[in-house]
């Protein structure tokens, strides 16, 4: 996310949107969310948007001169009714920026 959207309904619209097209149009059964291990805001906004917390894997990558542990969170199918549910009431109609379809 850019600075400005970062804490914003906008971002989790983004998200949500994201979601909907990921599981409604496309048919996945998973969605991840990967960040460095170290990076607890990208971490607790996970846990916030309903992703649930799988694993790390050391030494998955090397950044800037050093080797980096990733988090792994996911979202499964299963969790995916329930997580639109409370994304389409805390968004509602009058939050929403682009047009969408609510089914």
């Amino acid at each position: 996310m850019s600075p400005p959207m970062k804490h914003t309904v906008m971002s989790i619209e983004a998200i949500y949107l994201m979601m909907q097209h990921v599981f409604d149009d496309l048919g996945c059964h998973r969605y991840e969310w990967k960040c460095g291990s170290l990076n607890a805001p990208s971490r607790v906004i996970a846990q916030r948007l309903g992703f649930q917390f799988e694993s790390i894997s050391r030494n998955c990558t090397n950044y800037k001169g050093r080797n980096r542990d990733t988090a792994l969170s996911a979202i499964i199918g299963s969790d995916w009714p329930t997580l639109k549910a409370h994304f389409t009431t805390y968004l509602g109609p009058q939050k929403f920026r682009c047009s969408r379809s609510t089914d």
